[in-house]
Protein backbone atom coordinates (compact mmCIF):
# COMPACT_ATOMS: atom_id res chain seq x y z
CA UNK A 1 0.00 0.00 0.00
CA UNK A 2 1.49 3.35 -1.07
CA UNK A 3 1.08 6.08 1.53
CA UNK A 4 2.06 9.70 1.93
CA UNK A 5 3.14 11.24 5.25
CA UNK A 6 2.60 14.97 5.55
CA UNK A 7 1.75 17.76 7.94
CA UNK A 8 -1.97 18.13 8.53
CA UNK A 9 -3.90 20.86 6.79
CA UNK A 10 -7.10 22.49 7.98
CA UNK A 11 -8.95 20.47 5.34
CA UNK A 12 -7.81 17.26 7.11
CA UNK A 13 -9.32 18.07 10.50
CA UNK A 14 -12.78 16.62 9.93
CA UNK A 15 -11.19 13.35 8.76
CA UNK A 16 -8.85 13.35 11.77
CA UNK A 17 -11.85 13.94 14.02
CA UNK A 18 -13.78 11.05 12.45
CA UNK A 19 -10.76 8.73 12.79
CA UNK A 20 -10.22 9.68 16.43
CA UNK A 21 -13.93 9.22 17.22
CA UNK A 22 -13.73 5.67 15.87
CA UNK A 23 -10.71 5.07 18.08
CA UNK A 24 -12.50 6.54 21.10
CA UNK A 25 -15.56 4.35 20.46
CA UNK A 26 -13.23 1.34 20.63
CA UNK A 27 -11.68 2.60 23.88
CA UNK A 28 -8.28 3.11 22.24
CA UNK A 29 -7.95 6.79 23.16
CA UNK A 30 -9.93 9.72 24.51
CA UNK A 31 -12.00 11.81 22.09
CA UNK A 32 -10.98 15.32 21.09
CA UNK A 33 -13.36 18.05 20.02
CA UNK A 34 -13.30 19.61 16.57
CA UNK A 35 -12.45 22.96 18.17
CA UNK A 36 -9.43 21.43 19.92
CA UNK A 37 -8.26 19.76 16.72
CA UNK A 38 -8.53 22.96 14.70
CA UNK A 39 -6.51 24.80 17.39
CA UNK A 40 -3.82 22.15 17.14
CA UNK A 41 -3.74 21.59 13.36
CA UNK A 42 -0.02 22.39 13.23
CA UNK A 43 0.72 19.62 15.76
CA UNK A 44 -0.53 16.83 13.48
CA UNK A 45 1.01 14.55 10.93
CA UNK A 46 -1.32 12.57 8.73
CA UNK A 47 -0.83 9.46 6.68
CA UNK A 48 -2.86 9.21 3.50
CA UNK A 49 -3.31 6.67 0.78
CA UNK A 50 -2.49 7.86 -2.71
CA UNK A 51 -6.19 8.56 -3.36
CA UNK A 52 -6.13 11.05 -0.46
CA UNK A 53 -7.97 8.90 2.10
CA UNK A 54 -6.66 9.58 5.59
CA UNK A 55 -5.61 6.33 7.28
CA UNK A 56 -3.67 7.59 10.30
CA UNK A 57 -2.69 10.57 12.39
CA UNK A 58 -0.40 11.57 15.22
CA UNK A 59 0.31 14.82 17.04
CA UNK A 60 3.38 16.28 18.71
CA UNK A 61 2.47 18.63 21.54
CA UNK A 62 5.14 20.67 23.31
CA UNK A 63 4.30 20.69 27.00
CA UNK A 64 7.23 22.41 28.66
CA UNK A 65 10.78 23.62 28.15
CA UNK A 66 12.25 20.16 27.56
CA UNK A 67 9.11 18.02 27.41
CA UNK A 68 6.77 17.10 24.56
CA UNK A 69 4.04 14.52 24.08
CA UNK A 70 3.08 12.16 21.30
CA UNK A 71 -0.70 12.11 21.35
CA UNK A 72 -3.68 11.10 19.24
CA UNK A 73 -1.73 8.39 17.43
CA UNK A 74 -4.13 6.15 15.59
CA UNK A 75 -4.08 4.12 12.39
CA UNK A 76 -7.25 2.62 10.92
CA UNK A 77 -7.54 -1.15 11.36
CA UNK A 78 -7.00 -2.13 7.72
CA UNK A 79 -3.76 -0.11 7.49
CA UNK A 80 -2.07 -1.64 10.54
CA UNK A 81 0.90 -3.98 10.55
CA UNK A 82 2.57 -2.13 7.67
CA UNK A 83 4.69 0.27 9.75
CA UNK A 84 2.17 3.11 9.56
CA UNK A 85 2.11 3.80 13.30
CA UNK A 86 5.89 3.73 13.51
CA UNK A 87 6.17 6.12 10.57
CA UNK A 88 3.86 8.61 12.30
CA UNK A 89 5.51 8.30 15.72
CA UNK A 90 9.02 8.60 14.25
CA UNK A 91 8.02 11.79 12.43
CA UNK A 92 7.04 13.28 15.79
CA UNK A 93 10.21 12.00 17.42
CA UNK A 94 12.36 13.51 14.67
CA UNK A 95 10.59 16.86 14.94
CA UNK A 96 10.90 16.90 18.74
CA UNK A 97 14.61 16.21 18.46
CA UNK A 98 15.03 18.96 15.84
CA UNK A 99 13.24 21.38 18.19
CA UNK A 100 15.67 20.58 20.99
CA UNK A 101 13.20 18.71 23.16
CA UNK A 102 15.02 16.38 25.55
CA UNK A 103 12.16 14.22 26.78
CA UNK A 104 9.21 12.82 24.87
CA UNK A 105 6.32 11.02 26.54
CA UNK A 106 3.01 9.42 25.77
CA UNK A 107 0.03 8.11 27.70
CA UNK A 108 -0.96 4.88 26.02
CA UNK A 109 -2.63 1.49 26.04
CA UNK A 110 -0.06 0.26 23.47
CA UNK A 111 3.01 -0.17 25.67
CA UNK A 112 4.66 -2.78 23.44
CA UNK A 113 4.47 -0.51 20.40
CA UNK A 114 6.11 2.41 22.20
CA UNK A 115 8.70 0.18 23.90
CA UNK A 116 9.89 -0.88 20.43
CA UNK A 117 10.46 2.83 19.68
CA UNK A 118 12.64 3.30 22.77
CA UNK A 119 10.05 4.46 25.30
CA UNK A 120 10.10 3.11 28.86
CA UNK A 121 7.29 3.02 31.39
CA UNK A 122 7.42 5.86 33.91
CA UNK A 123 5.37 7.20 36.77
CA UNK A 124 2.82 9.89 35.89
CA UNK A 125 4.26 11.98 38.74
CA UNK A 126 7.22 12.91 36.49
CA UNK A 127 4.74 14.67 34.14
CA UNK A 128 3.16 17.39 36.32
CA UNK A 129 2.75 19.83 33.42
CA UNK A 130 0.66 17.27 31.52
CA UNK A 131 -1.38 16.27 34.53
CA UNK A 132 -2.39 19.82 35.41
CA UNK A 133 -2.86 21.02 31.82
CA UNK A 134 -4.88 18.15 30.34
CA UNK A 135 -5.50 15.25 32.70
CA UNK A 136 -7.52 17.27 35.20
CA UNK A 137 -10.16 17.70 32.47
CA UNK A 138 -10.41 13.97 31.77
CA UNK A 139 -13.41 12.06 33.16
CA UNK A 140 -10.99 9.32 34.28
CA UNK A 141 -8.95 11.70 36.47
CA UNK A 142 -7.60 11.13 39.08
CA UNK A 143 -8.40 7.60 40.21
CA UNK A 144 -9.57 5.81 37.07
CA UNK A 145 -6.79 6.54 34.60
CA UNK A 146 -5.89 3.27 32.93
CA UNK A 147 -3.30 4.57 30.49
CA UNK A 148 0.40 3.90 30.98
CA UNK A 149 2.87 6.78 30.96
CA UNK A 150 5.94 6.12 28.84
CA UNK A 151 9.01 8.32 28.41
CA UNK A 152 11.81 8.48 25.84
CA UNK A 153 15.00 10.48 26.27
CA UNK A 154 16.01 12.03 22.96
Amino acid sequence: METVLCSARVADIKDIHALLLKAADKGRLLPRSLADLYRHTRDFYVLKEQDGRLIGCCALSVVWEDLAEIRSLYVCEEARRHGSGSLLAKACMKEAQAMGVGRLFTLTYETGFFARLGFRETDKDVLPQKIWADCVHCPKFPNNCDETAMLCLL
